[in-house]
């Protein structure tokens, strides 16, 4: 699916790019090369990286 359409952006693009670190849509089209035009997109994105980063797994210290 499209996301950006003045970037021709995927979903799969930013979910890869926050899977990378990217923390906004601004970081994670930086990462593709790109920046943010009419803005329509970003709140879309932005939900896209929110998912992503919330799958990540979390650190788990272990006492020694």
């Amino acid at each position: 699916m499209i996301v950006c359409v003045c970037n021709a952006i995927t979903e799969a693009e930013v979910r890869e790019a926050a899977r990378g670190g990217a923390s906004s849509p601004e970081t994670a089209y930086g990462s593709l090369g790109c920046e943010p035009h009419c803005g329509c997109c970003l709140t879309y994105a932005q939900q896209l990286i929110d998912e992503e980063r919330t799958k990540r797994p979390q650190l788990r210290v272990v006492a020694a």
